[in-house]
């Protein structure tokens, strides 16, 4: 891989590549060194665990990152196209991790830059970096990532890390249970590209007679933020709330995740139970970002 900008570009050896080199860095079996490496943090949009966790990746291996979190303090406030700012820091960086609202913005950076570029969420599109931190996540919870049964459920039309998601595990014989408000399903494209791969999907409303199937459960938000007409976020926010009640009949092998942020879709009364993961998720993106960054730079 020269850049990470869909999961479309990771076969599935690069998968099992990755996931094996982040395990060997959280094990301290290899130290990836990035001294005298500069990594530029652009953050068009929002970010907290992406953001931060790439920071530490850099900074766990010695290098050092600038950040841009949000452009209002840039020149692209005062009307610099995204080519320019790109052309700009193409002069100081070593790599490009980058979040944009705009789908295909990640993809632009790669043409017009010569170093590794890392897409961190384009749009609603694709976020590559959190789906191997995910697949990271189950395989360390469930020893494979082979024939798992995975229900997917909130917001899955603009959700961008259930597209990555759904597309990597499509290459290790998934079932699939999609469940959502009506108007937020997965994407016909999603959908059109697992039956092309005989993957086995269904979409479901009621998530209870699925529950004891289950070998992961991955939950996402309701995006607020997505939605042009408030009113319309109001009437789907609390389509699927997960608490400990629900899940009385899961597997012993059963982990919930979650990309977080989370708003009111999983209780917190459910943190203390054996298979919330969310947080431990989140730790594991430390791990594959250092294993993705070492990757691209040839650093191992």
């Amino acid at each position: 891989m020269q850049n990470l900008v869909s999961m479309r570009q990771v076969n599935k050896d690069e998968i099992l590549r990755l996931i094996d080199l982040a395990a060997q860095i959280e094990q301290g079996k290899i130290k990836p060194d990035l001294s005298g490496k500069l990594g530029a943090l652009l953050f068009f949009e929002p970010s907290t665990r992406t953001l931060f966790s790439f920071d530490t990746a850099i900074k766990r291996m010695g290098g050092n990152s600038i950040v841009m979190a949000g452009a209002g303090s840039t020149s692209v406030k005062k009307g610099e196209s995204l080519a320019d700012t790109l052309m700009t820091i193409n002069q100081y960086a070593d790599f490009i991790v980058m979040r944009h609202k705009v789908e295909g913005a990640a993809r632009l950076a790669t043409e017009v830059v010569d170093i590794p570029v890392i897409n961190a969420g384009d749009g609603t599109n694709q976020h590559p970096t959190q789906a191997m931190l995910d697949l990271y996540s189950i395989f360390k919870t469930q020893g494979t990532l082979q024939n798992l049964t995975i229900a997917m459920i909130g917001d899955l039309r603009l959700g961008r890390t259930v597209h990555s998601l759904a597309q990597a595990l499509s290459e290790f014989n998934p079932t699939f249970y999609f469940a959502s408000p009506g108007h937020l399903q997965m994407p016909r494209y999603i959908k059109d590209e697992l039956r092309a791969k005989n993957v086995r999907f269904e979409e479901v409303e009621d998530i209870k007679p699925i529950i004891p199937k289950l070998d992961v459960m991955y939950v996402t938000r309701i995006q607020k933020e997505r939605f042009a007409v408030l009113e319309d976020y109001e009437k789907v926010k609390d389509a699927y709330i997960i608490t400990p009640d629900v899940l009385t009949r899961v597997k012993d092998n059963f982990v919930l995740m979650h990309p977080l942020p989370r708003v009111n879709e999983i209780t917190t009364d459910v943190d203390k139970e054996r298979y919330a993961y969310y947080f431990q998720q989140a730790r594991n993106g430390v791990f594959m970002r250092q294993a993705i960054i070492s990757q691209l730079l040839q650093l191992v």
